[in-house]
């Protein structure tokens, strides 16, 4: 899976910073060629590897096929498209295994950073060649979301935490926190399947954890897709993070 992520990546590059056809689709977000390419290339080779399983990707017709299936591949082409298309480098290729509402594997490609994270349930997580390892601080000094969560966050505790420039991709955000990076990062509502599977296993798999407002953890391949707003906490920072997130009340 790595191997092919890293392909799809490949293929994705070649449109990036070069032509590459824009337009919008149903709810008035950016697809573009390299979209539509990689995401054919990564459906055709891993429903040839593993035929059984179910497929669900942001750049695929939805089904309810793949609730009948133990396994699913969950998908995202490119995660952060607008920036993809601006010429940012934070964009990235995400690969999930999801079996029973749960990540079992994930790979998420950074291509233009030349970083590779991948993680196995109970096998830890990776960046190239390197585990990643629990970091021994709990402090929250960096922190990162949306533009609008950013500008809400410097408002509340722009004196006491660094907020790091929005980051066009949610994957990208979240291994960022698995790779000490950032100690939090948060997202509103609408949030999906394949913007989360992967990026969630590593940071698991790497100490951390994602939640909603609850401290409920996430189950994907359900009927209804989409999550409420959430927090990706890097170890030991689970509890005073959705602390500052209801201190702020910005992720109501």
């Amino acid at each position: 899976m790595v191997g092919m992520a890293r392909e799809a990546g490949s293929l994705a590059l070649r449109y990036f910073r070069s032509e590459n056809r824009v337009w919008t689709k149903s709810g008035n977000s950016p697809v573009s060629q390299a979209d539509i390419e990689v995401n054919e290339f990564l459906h055709d080779r891993l429903r040839a590897a593993r035929p059984d399983y179910g497929w669900l990707s942001e750049e695929s017709e939805h089904n309810d096929e793949r609730l009948g299936r133990e396994s699913v591949f969950v998908v995202d082409p490119i995660d952060g498209t607008r920036g993809f298309i601006a010429g940012q480098e934070q964009w990235s290729v995400c690969v999930a295994v999801v079996r029973d509402g749960r990540p079992q594997a994930g790979v998420v490609h950074c291509p233009a950073m030349d970083r590779t994270y991948a993680a196995a349930l109970g096998e830890g997580a990776w960046l190239n060649d390197a585990r990643l390892e629990p970091s021994a601080s709990t402090t929250i000094g960096k922190v990162t979301g949306s533009k609008k969560l950013n500008a809400d966050l410097a408002a509340h505790f722009g004196d006491s935490l660094e907020i790091v420039s929005f980051i066009p991709s949610l994957a990208c955000r979240i291994v960022m926190v698995a790779d000490g990076q950032l100690d939090g990062a948060f997202a509103r509502s609408g949030a999906h399947d394949w913007d989360l599977a992967a990026a969630e296993l590593i940071l698991s798999e790497a100490g951390g954890a994602i939640f909603d407002l609850s401290g409920n953890p996430l189950q994907y391949n359900q009927a209804k897709l989409g999550f409420p707003s959430l927090l990706a906490a890097g170890p030991g920072r689970q509890v005073p993070l959705l602390a500052l997130a209801k201190q702020g009340g910005f992720l109501q």
